[in-house]
């Protein structure tokens, strides 16, 4: 039979390399934002170790202060993608580089003739800066690259599509602000 005790020590709040959390008696539980008031976890990043094949979850804070990751399962050192821009796909390297993606992938389907198109560029390429190694972004003219256009059926551009594995987890068709393209990522992704 299991038995269980409820923890009689109260909660206090701590600062932890100014993130604030809650813990109970040596259980930390939620961190908190400073200032904020809101809960929230440190963002991951998935990486696929190239020994065993694992997922492996690093935060992108502990990448960007400098720390090489390693994986949890063989501790082989793990490789941090360093795209910072989004990649250019064709129909014939769509299966390589899109559905074998370790991530998730925001596909941006354009046309050079399209002003929209143009317009919500920069937000992409700034999206692609701020994403690294969360989620992979590319671009696929339409025009040239009529088989994939026609296998997720586009008839208005822009269009971004949210893939998983390949599969369309979700859709933006025109151009939208920034703040909705990343609610909507954020969405698709946890």
């Amino acid at each position: 039979m299991l038995r269980t005790t409820q923890c009689t020590r109260q909660p206090f709040a701590h600062n932890i390399r100014g993130i604030f959390v809650i813990s109970v008696g040596r259980k930390i539980t939620k961190p908190l934002i400073p200032h904020t008031g809101k809960w929230s976890m440190p963002d991951p990043v998935l990486l696929h170790c190239p020994s065993c094949g694992a997922t492996n979850r690093v935060l992108v804070e502990k990448i960007d202060a400098g720390r090489k990751p390693v994986c949890g399962r063989c501790k082989s050192p793990l490789r941090v993608p360093e795209i910072s821009h989004p990649i250019d796909v064709t129909d014939a390297s769509f299966s390589s580089q899109i559905e074998s993606a370790p991530v998730p992938v925001l596909l941006d389907m354009w046309a050079p003739w399209c002003g929209p198109c143009r317009a919500i560029a920069p937000i992409f390429d700034q999206l692609a800066a701020e994403m690294v190694g969360r989620v992979q972004f590319a671009r696929m003219n339409v025009d040239d690259n009529p088989l994939t256009a026609e296998r997720f059926r586009i008839i208005s551009i822009p269009a971004l599509l949210i893939l998983k594995s390949g599969h369309e987890v979700d859709r933006i068709v025109g151009v939208q602000p920034k703040a909705e393209i990343v609610r909507r990522l954020m969405r698709a992704i946890t």
